[in-house]
């Protein structure tokens, strides 16, 4: 894993958790093609990002912790990550392990992609 790669996936995890939307967008690409892991499907464009974090904020509070990084041998980015989701009150409904796959168009996120 290059150091500016693995810098550049724990910083997205970290303005995630911080809620600063800018931060995270800006290191997407405009078109980006991001999984809606809350509802299913998929979003395309920083916008779609936007308004879906927005709305999934508003009904509940996901966190993530960065367990480990892998560079894969096609050129994406496995991030294993903790994933504990509470509701407004702070009730966790969720706990779960996850690996979240990223694809890049130089040094912005193209695909991000959950696998189990």
């Amino acid at each position: 894993m290059t150091s500016e790669r693995a810098d550049s996936v724990r910083a997205l995890y970290e303005s995630f958790n911080d809620r600063d939307l800018d931060a995270v967008l800006a290191a997407m690409a405009p078109d980006v093609d991001w999984p809606n892991g809350w509802e299913g499907g998929r979003l395309v464009g920083r916008d779609a990002v936007r308004e879906y974090w927005e709305r999934q904020w508003r009904e509940i509070r996901p966190n993530t912790l960065v367990r480990g990084l892998v560079d894969r041998p096609d050129g994406t980015v496995e991030a294993r990550v903790r994933l504990v989701v509470r509701d407004p009150a702070g009730t966790v409904l969720e706990r779960s392990e996850v690996t979240h796959v990223y694809a890049f168009d130089g040094p912005q996120v193209r695909r991000m992609t959950i696998e189990p």
